[in-house]
């Protein structure tokens, strides 16, 4: 059981405020911003984060200032989802999690390097939703249950953990109910994988058929996805991964689409027959 939170105080970070999320939303307890004493690293009741010198999983120590420079990027988040056991799953679920891990060790210049991008994109990127958050938890030396800042940064950790988690079972669910189609238009051969309706429904139909599309190896070769409708009894039809080919205006004026957006990147139709389906599909290629 963990007692208490301890992280280092002045100007706050990205990777240490979400792995103060992430514990907090298996332990709600109280943070404390402050230097560490030599008690603290050897009380594993207290959660010593980004701090300390010390990366000690059993005494709940989480610091990766003392790796040698030249080490795999690794902030004090990924020593924490490491320790839960939800690391790999974040380095394949969340492409924010590698990026963030660049910036905290090499800083905006060597991110901006590995990206392949110029300097100023880093600061383009940037959100006023971190800038408060972040001097937010940097003004006080304590956050404890009840107070709004910590009350939302339990809800970032809860859903961040509950996303890995349930992405893993989405993925899952995905694998053992879609198919693979491929259907023909003209000449051009189109690859569309379909997830019919199940009872009870998923709340997010289309949530993980991108990560189960690439997990499966057909990100070169999937065009489109069709999944179940959460607002009605028909199905979404979505391009995979912005295919120039797929245009959805082409198919607005069918009598069975009451939606198309005119991006063209998604359509919503009242069609259930997969035969009807596929003609769709084939004729939103161009």
């Amino acid at each position: 059981m963990i007692d208490s939170i301890l992280t280092h105080p002045g100007s706050a970070h990205k990777d240490e405020f979400l792995a103060c999320c992430v514990l907090i939303s298996q332990n709600p307890v109280e943070i404390q911003r402050r230097e560490p004493e030599k008690a603290d690293l050897e009380d594993p009741t207290v959660c010593v984060v980004d701090v300390g010198d010390s990366h000690d999983p059993t005494n709940l120590n989480f610091d990766h200032h003392q790796f040698p420079r030249d080490a795999v990027p690794t902030c004090s988040l990924s020593l924490v989802l490491k320790h839960l056991e939800l690391y790999d799953d974040a380095r394949a679920f969340c492409d924010w999690l590698e990026p963030a891990e660049w910036f905290d060790c090499r800083g905006a210049n060597g991110t901006a390097r590995w990206l392949g991008v110029e300097r100023d994109i880093i600061g383009k990127l940037s959100s006023p939703i971190d800038i408060t958050l972040l001097r937010r938890f940097a003004a006080d030396n304590r956050h404890s249950p009840g107070q709004p800042l910590w009350e939302v940064m339990k809800m970032i950790g809860d859903d961040l953990v509950d996303y890995l988690k349930s992405l893993r079972e989405r993925l899952d669910f995905i694998a053992s109910h879609s198919d693979t189609w491929s259907i023909e238009s003209g000449t051009a051969s189109l690859q569309a994988i379909f997830l019919p309706r199940t009872d009870p429904l998923p709340q997010e139909p289309s949530m993980g058929l991108p990560r189960y599309i690439e997990e499966q190896g057909l990100g070169q070769t999937a065009h489109a996805m069709i999944y179940p409708d959460r607002r009605g009894d028909g199905y979404g039809l979505s391009r995979y991964n912005d295919h120039p080919k797929m245009d959805f205006t082409r198919i607005k004026d069918e009598p069975d689409v009451h939606f198309a957006h005119a991006a063209g990147f998604v359509a919503k139709t009242s069609a259930t027959d997969t035969e009807r389906l596929k003609e769709l599909i084939a004729k939103s290629y161009c």
